[in-house]
């Protein structure tokens, strides 16, 4: 029972000093809504000219739709022709859509001006989505003018969209924030346990009492895992209420797979306080740790497009498992049954990045 007194002990430090409480409580909270706004793959408002050349009643039709889209915002339609590389290097416009009148064929079908797509890609991930809504909209509105004259389409495709049928971007992302805030806020105060008690030279009051290596270590990581996990419900609290994203599977499963991930980033916490002199050089370890397992958590970037000779790295890093494991319980409601091999990998992470931590603990102790 002597290991409760110094886990008393690291919460009355944690909230004695205001300054670190709130970074623990209350900025997750305002992290994840800033974030949930902004880190978005949804392109909205992108504003559009148009330089309308045609004749035909088909482009003032197009242009409605593309108006009433409600994603894009036309700045101009113009009646002349205008250089566009120039309107596209000012930035007033992301986007230039030419109309031109299409080559007489002499056969009876219905004409369609001829549609020319100018993009901005300096920003190549919005231009690649907007240059798809173009696509859509102007294919839409062919085949229904086709059907509206009575004829049928050769092929029309209709996908169906499964587990999150509006392509919110906030329902893929927000899961993978709260799974990033709770390594950012543990990792860095774990960081600090031991260094504290270095700097503070305190750390000999812990060494001559008669707690035991292992006590000293549960001690010293245990308030930390219970303030993640807290950070983590109240992550999950925001995501649900605040952007209304579904949970579809079990809570439990990713109450299990956070404790099982908090011992993995805890006993990496613990590695770097010990190895650390100060408390600015463990927190200098931690924002490049915490850097590296954002990258390769596929949060921002699919995984598969990491190069394979670095695919190495992703498979030893926690958070990547995580960030799917809570993704799959969000959106497509599995259950352990469809991601056990990745718990089980996350469990042997966690097992010798433990192992590593606990044996270097003991070193240091015993010096």
């Amino acid at each position: 029972m002597k290991i409760l007194y110094l886990i008393k002990k690291e919460f009355l430090e944690i909230f004695r000093q205001r300054e670190l409480l709130f970074m623990m409580l209350i900025a997750p909270v305002f992290q994840l809504i800033l974030l949930g706004y902004i880190v978005t793959t949804d392109i909205k408002n992108v504003p559009v000219g148009i330089i309308d050349l045609s004749t035909g009643t088909s482009t003032s039709r197009i242009i409605n739709r593309i108006a009433g889209s409600g994603l894009f915002d036309i700045k101009n339609i113009s009646r002349v022709n205008r250089d566009s590389v120039n309107e596209l290097k000012k930035g007033d416009v992301k986007a230039i859509i030419v109309f031109r009148d299409p080559v007489k064929t002499g056969r009876s079908i219905p004409r369609y001006p001829e549609i020319q797509i100018l993009l901005d890609g300096a920003d190549s991930n919005s231009s690649g989505i907007a240059a798809g809504y173009f696509n859509g909209i102007i294919k839409n509105y062919i085949l229904d003018d086709i059907e509206s004259l009575g004829i049928a389409p050769i092929v029309k495709s209709k996908p169906l969209i499964r587990f999150n049928p509006e392509l919110r971007s906030i329902n893929y992302m927000g899961p993978g924030i709260v799974a990033v805030l709770l390594t950012i806020i543990t990792l860095f105060i774990t960081s600090l346990s031991i260094v504290r008690e270095k700097e503070q030279q305190t750390i000999d009051t812990l060494l001559i009492s008669r707690l035991r290596p292992y006590e000293i270590y549960i001690g010293k990581a245990l308030p930390m895992g219970i303030v993640g996990l807290l950070n983590m419900c109240i992550g999950v609290l925001v995501a649900v209420l605040w952007f209304d994203i579904p949970v579809r599977g079990n809570l439990f499963y990713l109450l299990l797979s956070a404790i099982i991930y908090l011992m993995a980033i805890l006993s990496y916490g613990m590695l770097i306080s010990i190895f650390s002199s100060s408390q600015q050089q463990s927190l200098f370890y931690s924002w490049f740790s915490i850097i590296t397992f954002i990258l390769l958590s596929g949060l921002f970037t699919p995984l598969e497009n990491i190069p394979v000779g670095l695919k190495w790295l992703v498979k030893i890093n926690p958070l990547s498992y995580l960030v799917k494991i809570i993704r799959e319980i969000f959106l497509k409601g599995n259950g352990i049954e469809q991601f056990y091999g990745d718990l089980l990998s996350l469990g042997l992470i966690a097992f010798v990045i433990s192992s590593i931590s606990i044996f270097n603990f003991k070193k240091f102790i015993s010096k």
